[in-house]
Protein backbone atom coordinates (compact mmCIF):
# COMPACT_ATOMS: atom_id res chain seq x y z
CA UNK A 1 0.00 0.00 0.00
CA UNK A 2 1.80 1.26 -1.26
CA UNK A 3 1.82 -2.56 -0.79
CA UNK A 4 5.32 -2.78 -1.55
CA UNK A 5 5.06 -6.21 1.45
CA UNK A 6 2.35 -8.35 -1.29
CA UNK A 7 5.43 -11.32 -1.73
CA UNK A 8 3.72 -13.66 -2.80
CA UNK A 9 1.42 -12.43 -5.94
CA UNK A 10 0.49 -15.03 -8.29
CA UNK A 11 1.39 -12.08 -11.08
CA UNK A 12 3.63 -9.29 -10.23
CA UNK A 13 4.22 -6.10 -12.14
CA UNK A 14 7.73 -5.46 -12.49
CA UNK A 15 9.78 -3.13 -14.25
CA UNK A 16 7.03 -0.45 -13.83
CA UNK A 17 9.02 2.61 -14.68
CA UNK A 18 10.54 1.26 -17.67
CA UNK A 19 7.64 0.64 -19.17
CA UNK A 20 5.76 3.80 -18.24
CA UNK A 21 8.87 5.73 -20.10
CA UNK A 22 8.34 3.61 -23.09
CA UNK A 23 4.56 3.46 -23.42
CA UNK A 24 5.29 7.55 -23.41
CA UNK A 25 8.39 7.55 -26.22
CA UNK A 26 5.62 5.05 -28.28
CA UNK A 27 2.56 6.92 -28.39
CA UNK A 28 1.03 10.34 -27.60
CA UNK A 29 0.77 11.50 -23.98
CA UNK A 30 -2.67 10.99 -22.61
CA UNK A 31 -4.43 14.11 -21.85
CA UNK A 32 -4.97 15.27 -18.47
CA UNK A 33 -7.56 13.91 -16.06
CA UNK A 34 -10.89 16.03 -16.00
CA UNK A 35 -12.03 17.54 -13.24
CA UNK A 36 -14.29 14.81 -11.92
CA UNK A 37 -17.38 14.97 -9.39
CA UNK A 38 -15.57 15.04 -6.43
CA UNK A 39 -16.34 13.61 -3.54
CA UNK A 40 -15.05 15.45 0.00
CA UNK A 41 -11.38 14.78 -0.27
CA UNK A 42 -11.29 13.32 3.44
CA UNK A 43 -8.52 13.65 5.26
CA UNK A 44 -4.95 14.20 3.83
CA UNK A 45 -2.10 11.79 4.27
CA UNK A 46 0.66 12.54 6.48
CA UNK A 47 3.92 13.96 4.46
CA UNK A 48 5.86 10.17 4.40
CA UNK A 49 8.93 10.14 6.55
CA UNK A 50 12.41 10.09 5.39
CA UNK A 51 13.76 7.19 4.66
CA UNK A 52 16.05 5.22 7.34
CA UNK A 53 19.39 4.67 5.01
CA UNK A 54 20.97 3.34 7.79
CA UNK A 55 21.04 -0.87 8.93
CA UNK A 56 21.61 -3.73 6.36
CA UNK A 57 20.48 -6.97 6.11
CA UNK A 58 22.51 -10.16 6.48
CA UNK A 59 22.16 -13.93 5.68
CA UNK A 60 22.31 -14.94 9.44
CA UNK A 61 19.71 -17.00 11.13
CA UNK A 62 21.26 -14.88 14.53
CA UNK A 63 19.09 -12.84 16.96
CA UNK A 64 19.39 -9.08 16.85
CA UNK A 65 21.58 -8.74 20.22
CA UNK A 66 24.87 -10.02 21.38
CA UNK A 67 25.38 -12.78 24.28
CA UNK A 68 25.77 -9.33 26.65
CA UNK A 69 22.05 -7.92 25.51
CA UNK A 70 23.28 -5.34 23.27
CA UNK A 71 22.14 -4.51 19.58
CA UNK A 72 24.42 -5.47 17.17
CA UNK A 73 26.32 -2.82 15.43
CA UNK A 74 24.40 -2.77 12.32
CA UNK A 75 20.84 -2.31 14.10
CA UNK A 76 22.40 0.06 17.24
CA UNK A 77 23.51 2.37 13.78
CA UNK A 78 19.61 1.95 12.15
CA UNK A 79 18.32 2.78 16.24
CA UNK A 80 20.61 6.22 16.34
CA UNK A 81 19.21 7.05 13.18
CA UNK A 82 15.48 6.39 14.18
CA UNK A 83 15.86 7.53 16.87
CA UNK A 84 17.40 11.13 15.49
CA UNK A 85 14.83 10.82 12.32
CA UNK A 86 11.90 10.41 14.01
CA UNK A 87 12.51 12.33 17.66
CA UNK A 88 11.95 9.68 19.37
CA UNK A 89 14.51 8.83 22.58
CA UNK A 90 17.40 6.41 21.22
CA UNK A 91 16.47 4.08 24.65
CA UNK A 92 12.85 3.53 23.74
CA UNK A 93 14.06 2.85 19.98
CA UNK A 94 16.80 -0.02 21.71
CA UNK A 95 14.15 -1.37 23.98
CA UNK A 96 11.88 -2.41 21.08
CA UNK A 97 14.63 -3.67 18.98
CA UNK A 98 16.07 -6.13 21.96
CA UNK A 99 12.81 -7.15 22.55
CA UNK A 100 12.36 -8.32 18.58
CA UNK A 101 13.54 -12.33 18.00
CA UNK A 102 13.91 -13.79 14.23
CA UNK A 103 11.51 -15.22 12.71
CA UNK A 104 12.07 -18.43 10.63
CA UNK A 105 8.92 -18.59 9.08
CA UNK A 106 8.65 -14.81 8.24
CA UNK A 107 11.25 -15.55 6.11
CA UNK A 108 10.26 -19.07 4.71
CA UNK A 109 7.14 -17.65 3.43
CA UNK A 110 8.32 -14.16 1.97
CA UNK A 111 11.05 -15.93 0.29
CA UNK A 112 9.91 -16.66 -3.87
CA UNK A 113 9.99 -19.14 -5.14
CA UNK A 114 12.57 -20.38 -8.02
CA UNK A 115 10.60 -22.60 -10.49
CA UNK A 116 8.66 -19.73 -12.18
CA UNK A 117 4.79 -20.08 -11.46
CA UNK A 118 2.24 -20.00 -14.26
CA UNK A 119 -0.33 -17.41 -14.06
CA UNK A 120 -4.01 -18.36 -13.96
CA UNK A 121 -6.20 -15.71 -14.00
CA UNK A 122 -9.18 -18.39 -13.43
CA UNK A 123 -7.01 -20.17 -11.05
CA UNK A 124 -6.33 -16.32 -9.07
CA UNK A 125 -10.33 -15.65 -9.78
CA UNK A 126 -11.77 -18.63 -8.05
CA UNK A 127 -9.76 -18.64 -4.80
CA UNK A 128 -11.31 -15.21 -3.92
CA UNK A 129 -14.62 -14.66 -6.35
CA UNK A 130 -15.84 -17.69 -4.33
CA UNK A 131 -18.96 -18.38 -2.64
CA UNK A 132 -17.92 -18.20 0.73
CA UNK A 133 -16.45 -14.91 0.02
CA UNK A 134 -19.95 -13.71 -1.82
CA UNK A 135 -22.05 -15.21 0.95
CA UNK A 136 -20.03 -13.64 4.00
CA UNK A 137 -19.53 -10.34 1.98
CA UNK A 138 -23.14 -9.63 2.28
CA UNK A 139 -23.13 -10.51 5.49
CA UNK A 140 -20.52 -8.18 5.97
CA UNK A 141 -22.45 -5.32 3.98
CA UNK A 142 -26.12 -5.93 5.96
CA UNK A 143 -24.16 -5.63 9.60
CA UNK A 144 -21.95 -2.54 8.55
CA UNK A 145 -24.35 -0.58 6.14
CA UNK A 146 -24.46 2.49 8.13
CA UNK A 147 -20.34 2.82 7.62
CA UNK A 148 -20.44 1.64 4.09
CA UNK A 149 -22.69 4.38 3.36
CA UNK A 150 -20.66 6.76 5.15
CA UNK A 151 -17.76 6.34 3.96
CA UNK A 152 -18.82 5.93 0.24
CA UNK A 153 -20.78 9.72 0.90
CA UNK A 154 -17.68 11.18 2.07
CA UNK A 155 -14.61 9.51 -0.36
CA UNK A 156 -16.85 8.55 -3.59
CA UNK A 157 -16.13 5.04 -3.15
CA UNK A 158 -18.68 2.01 -4.00
CA UNK A 159 -19.63 0.12 -0.59
CA UNK A 160 -18.85 -3.04 -2.75
CA UNK A 161 -14.93 -2.21 -3.12
CA UNK A 162 -14.88 -1.71 0.67
CA UNK A 163 -16.68 -5.04 0.96
CA UNK A 164 -14.11 -6.93 -1.65
CA UNK A 165 -10.87 -5.49 -0.67
CA UNK A 166 -11.08 -6.27 3.27
CA UNK A 167 -12.60 -9.79 2.01
CA UNK A 168 -10.11 -10.52 -0.23
CA UNK A 169 -7.45 -9.47 2.16
CA UNK A 170 -8.87 -11.10 5.50
CA UNK A 171 -12.01 -12.75 4.74
CA UNK A 172 -13.50 -10.20 6.61
CA UNK A 173 -11.00 -10.15 9.40
CA UNK A 174 -11.00 -13.74 9.83
CA UNK A 175 -7.51 -14.45 8.95
CA UNK A 176 -6.00 -11.06 9.86
CA UNK A 177 -2.50 -13.17 11.04
CA UNK A 178 -0.66 -13.99 14.04
CA UNK A 179 2.72 -12.69 13.33
CA UNK A 180 4.26 -10.40 15.34
CA UNK A 181 4.61 -7.51 13.39
CA UNK A 182 7.67 -6.27 15.55
CA UNK A 183 9.77 -9.89 14.58
CA UNK A 184 8.66 -9.79 10.96
CA UNK A 185 9.56 -6.38 10.04
CA UNK A 186 13.37 -7.09 11.79
CA UNK A 187 13.65 -10.29 10.41
CA UNK A 188 12.56 -9.06 6.98
CA UNK A 189 14.62 -6.02 7.29
CA UNK A 190 17.72 -7.44 8.68
CA UNK A 191 18.08 -11.36 8.28
CA UNK A 192 16.65 -11.58 4.68
CA UNK A 193 18.98 -10.03 1.75
CA UNK A 194 17.50 -10.25 -1.82
CA UNK A 195 20.41 -9.48 -4.23
CA UNK A 196 18.23 -9.34 -6.76
CA UNK A 197 15.99 -6.58 -5.01
CA UNK A 198 18.23 -5.07 -2.02
CA UNK A 199 15.14 -2.08 -1.89
CA UNK A 200 13.44 -4.92 -0.34
CA UNK A 201 15.45 -5.20 2.92
CA UNK A 202 15.15 -1.34 3.17
CA UNK A 203 11.35 -1.04 2.84
CA UNK A 204 11.20 -3.70 6.09
CA UNK A 205 13.07 -1.11 7.82
CA UNK A 206 11.40 1.68 6.76
CA UNK A 207 8.37 0.23 7.77
CA UNK A 208 9.76 -1.00 10.73
CA UNK A 209 10.76 2.80 11.66
CA UNK A 210 7.25 3.12 11.32
CA UNK A 211 6.12 0.86 14.17
CA UNK A 212 8.38 2.27 16.53
CA UNK A 213 7.16 5.82 15.87
CA UNK A 214 2.93 3.99 16.02
CA UNK A 215 4.38 2.35 19.34
CA UNK A 216 6.09 6.20 20.47
CA UNK A 217 2.50 7.68 19.68
CA UNK A 218 0.72 5.17 21.81
CA UNK A 219 -1.54 3.78 18.37
CA UNK A 220 -0.27 0.57 18.80
CA UNK A 221 1.62 -1.77 21.19
CA UNK A 222 4.35 -3.10 19.23
CA UNK A 223 5.44 -5.45 21.45
CA UNK A 224 2.13 -7.07 21.43
CA UNK A 225 0.70 -6.43 18.05
CA UNK A 226 0.17 -9.05 15.76
CA UNK A 227 -0.41 -9.37 11.89
CA UNK A 228 0.70 -11.02 8.58
CA UNK A 229 3.94 -13.27 8.03
CA UNK A 230 5.12 -9.73 5.85
CA UNK A 231 3.78 -7.18 8.77
CA UNK A 232 0.72 -6.21 7.81
CA UNK A 233 -2.15 -5.52 10.13
CA UNK A 234 -6.01 -5.73 10.77
CA UNK A 235 -8.74 -6.00 8.73
CA UNK A 236 -7.58 -4.34 5.50
CA UNK A 237 -3.89 -5.58 6.30
CA UNK A 238 -2.17 -1.84 5.99
CA UNK A 239 1.55 -1.70 6.81
CA UNK A 240 2.71 0.66 9.49
CA UNK A 241 3.30 3.23 6.70
CA UNK A 242 -0.26 2.73 5.47
CA UNK A 243 -1.83 2.85 9.05
CA UNK A 244 0.55 5.90 9.58
CA UNK A 245 -0.72 8.39 6.31
CA UNK A 246 -3.72 6.78 6.18
CA UNK A 247 -6.07 4.65 8.64
CA UNK A 248 -8.94 7.13 10.09
CA UNK A 249 -11.07 7.12 12.63
CA UNK A 250 -14.73 5.85 11.11
CA UNK A 251 -17.02 6.12 13.82
CA UNK A 252 -15.80 8.98 15.64
CA UNK A 253 -14.66 7.50 18.39
CA UNK A 254 -11.20 9.26 19.03
CA UNK A 255 -9.43 5.67 18.44
CA UNK A 256 -8.21 4.34 15.10
CA UNK A 257 -8.46 0.63 15.58
CA UNK A 258 -8.07 -1.16 11.40
CA UNK A 259 -7.63 -4.26 14.50
CA UNK A 260 -10.86 -4.71 15.78
CA UNK A 261 -13.41 -1.86 14.63
CA UNK A 262 -14.59 -2.69 11.13
CA UNK A 263 -15.92 0.87 11.05
CA UNK A 264 -12.55 2.22 10.87
CA UNK A 265 -10.98 -0.37 8.77
CA UNK A 266 -13.54 0.45 5.87
CA UNK A 267 -13.28 4.38 6.38
CA UNK A 268 -9.32 3.86 6.06
CA UNK A 269 -9.81 1.42 2.80
CA UNK A 270 -11.89 4.09 1.27
CA UNK A 271 -9.26 6.89 2.32
CA UNK A 272 -6.28 5.04 1.12
CA UNK A 273 -8.47 4.18 -2.77
CA UNK A 274 -9.11 8.45 -2.69
CA UNK A 275 -5.93 9.19 -1.99
CA UNK A 276 -4.47 6.82 -4.39
CA UNK A 277 -6.77 8.43 -7.54
CA UNK A 278 -10.11 7.10 -6.91
CA UNK A 279 -12.52 9.56 -8.94
CA UNK A 280 -16.21 9.36 -7.57
CA UNK A 281 -18.73 7.67 -10.55
CA UNK A 282 -16.13 6.17 -12.85
CA UNK A 283 -16.65 2.62 -13.48
CA UNK A 284 -13.91 0.09 -12.67
CA UNK A 285 -13.85 -1.11 -16.25
CA UNK A 286 -15.61 0.56 -18.90
CA UNK A 287 -18.27 -1.51 -21.00
CA UNK A 288 -16.09 -1.66 -24.54
CA UNK A 289 -15.85 -4.57 -27.02
CA UNK A 290 -12.33 -4.99 -28.12
CA UNK A 291 -11.26 -6.05 -31.68
CA UNK A 292 -10.00 -9.06 -32.21
CA UNK A 293 -5.78 -7.67 -31.66
CA UNK A 294 -6.28 -6.16 -28.52
CA UNK A 295 -3.24 -7.70 -27.60
CA UNK A 296 -1.40 -5.13 -29.11
CA UNK A 297 -2.98 -2.08 -27.43
CA UNK A 298 -2.19 -4.09 -23.31
CA UNK A 299 -0.90 -2.21 -20.86
CA UNK A 300 1.84 -2.97 -19.18
CA UNK A 301 2.12 -0.42 -15.71
CA UNK A 302 0.17 0.32 -13.04
CA UNK A 303 -1.22 3.84 -14.62
CA UNK A 304 -3.66 4.12 -17.54
CA UNK A 305 -1.53 4.83 -20.72
CA UNK A 306 -4.74 5.28 -23.76
CA UNK A 307 -7.65 7.19 -24.47
CA UNK A 308 -10.82 6.46 -25.80
CA UNK A 309 -10.06 8.41 -28.75
CA UNK A 310 -6.62 6.61 -29.79
CA UNK A 311 -8.81 3.10 -28.36
CA UNK A 312 -12.01 3.98 -31.25
CA UNK A 313 -9.31 4.47 -33.50
CA UNK A 314 -8.04 1.21 -33.25
CA UNK A 315 -11.66 -0.70 -33.50
CA UNK A 316 -13.00 -0.39 -29.83
CA UNK A 317 -16.53 0.22 -29.85
CA UNK A 318 -18.97 0.59 -26.56
CA UNK A 319 -20.76 -2.77 -25.67
CA UNK A 320 -24.22 -3.34 -27.14
CA UNK A 321 -26.84 -1.87 -24.94
CA UNK A 322 -24.22 0.12 -23.34
CA UNK A 323 -24.03 4.05 -23.35
CA UNK A 324 -20.66 6.15 -23.30
CA UNK A 325 -20.34 7.26 -19.83
CA UNK A 326 -17.86 10.42 -18.48
CA UNK A 327 -15.41 7.47 -18.33
CA UNK A 328 -14.38 7.81 -22.13
CA UNK A 329 -13.23 11.48 -20.88
CA UNK A 330 -10.15 9.69 -18.91
CA UNK A 331 -7.41 8.16 -19.68
CA UNK A 332 -7.76 4.17 -19.73
CA UNK A 333 -5.64 1.01 -19.99
CA UNK A 334 -6.12 -1.95 -21.60
CA UNK A 335 -5.37 -5.23 -19.31
CA UNK A 336 -4.66 -8.67 -20.23
CA UNK A 337 -5.58 -10.76 -17.74
CA UNK A 338 -3.68 -14.30 -18.87
CA UNK A 339 -4.35 -17.48 -18.51
CA UNK A 340 -1.07 -19.68 -19.46
CA UNK A 341 -2.14 -23.12 -18.50
CA UNK A 342 -4.77 -22.25 -21.00
CA UNK A 343 -3.10 -20.25 -23.27
CA UNK A 344 -6.17 -17.68 -23.04
CA UNK A 345 -5.89 -14.01 -22.43
CA UNK A 346 -8.75 -11.74 -21.27
CA UNK A 347 -8.50 -8.18 -22.19
CA UNK A 348 -10.45 -5.71 -20.03
CA UNK A 349 -10.84 -1.93 -20.65
CA UNK A 350 -9.77 -0.44 -17.36
CA UNK A 351 -10.37 3.33 -15.77
CA UNK A 352 -8.31 4.65 -12.96
CA UNK A 353 -10.14 3.55 -10.38
CA UNK A 354 -8.99 0.27 -11.72
CA UNK A 355 -5.27 1.48 -11.41
CA UNK A 356 -5.99 3.12 -7.79
CA UNK A 357 -6.80 -0.51 -6.82
CA UNK A 358 -3.17 -1.50 -8.23
CA UNK A 359 -1.95 0.88 -5.69
CA UNK A 360 -3.62 -1.37 -2.88
CA UNK A 361 -1.38 -3.88 -4.35
CA UNK A 362 0.86 -4.04 -7.61
CA UNK A 363 -1.18 -6.82 -9.50
CA UNK A 364 -3.81 -6.48 -12.12
CA UNK A 365 -5.43 -10.15 -10.98
CA UNK A 366 -5.74 -8.50 -7.47
CA UNK A 367 -7.88 -5.93 -8.80
CA UNK A 368 -9.73 -7.44 -11.07
CA UNK A 369 -11.32 -10.15 -8.75
CA UNK A 370 -11.57 -7.04 -6.23
CA UNK A 371 -14.20 -5.30 -8.92
CA UNK A 372 -15.51 -9.00 -10.15
CA UNK A 373 -16.02 -9.74 -5.96
CA UNK A 374 -17.46 -6.14 -5.63
CA UNK A 375 -19.89 -6.76 -8.56
CA UNK A 376 -21.07 -9.85 -7.27
CA UNK A 377 -21.94 -9.00 -3.83
CA UNK A 378 -23.66 -5.82 -5.19
CA UNK A 379 -25.54 -7.94 -7.76
CA UNK A 380 -27.06 -9.28 -4.41
CA UNK A 381 -27.53 -6.05 -2.71
CA UNK A 382 -29.19 -4.22 -5.52
CA UNK A 383 -26.49 -1.32 -5.22
CA UNK A 384 -23.65 0.32 -4.86
CA UNK A 385 -21.78 -1.82 -7.50
CA UNK A 386 -18.40 -0.99 -8.57
CA UNK A 387 -18.91 -0.58 -12.89
CA UNK A 388 -22.25 1.58 -12.34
Amino acid sequence: MSRACRILQVIEITAIGAALTGCATSHPAVPPHPTATAAPAGPLPAMAPSPITAGASIDSTDGFTDAAGNLRPEILAYAREVSARRDIPLAAVSSLLRDARYSAAAVRLTTPSHERIRRSWVTYRARFVDPIRIRDGISFWKTHKQALDDSASLYGVPPSILVAIIGVETVYGRQTGNFRVLDVLTTLGFRNPDTARPQRSAMFRNQLADLIELDREKKVDARTLTGSYAGAIGLPQFMPSSLMRYAVDGNHDGIIDVRTEPADAIASVANYLRQHGWIQGLPVFAPVELPGDAGALATTGLQPDRDWQRLQAAGARVREYATPGKWTAYPLGVVDLVDEPRNLDEYRVATPNFFAITQYNHSYFYAASVADLAQAIADRMGYGGPNR
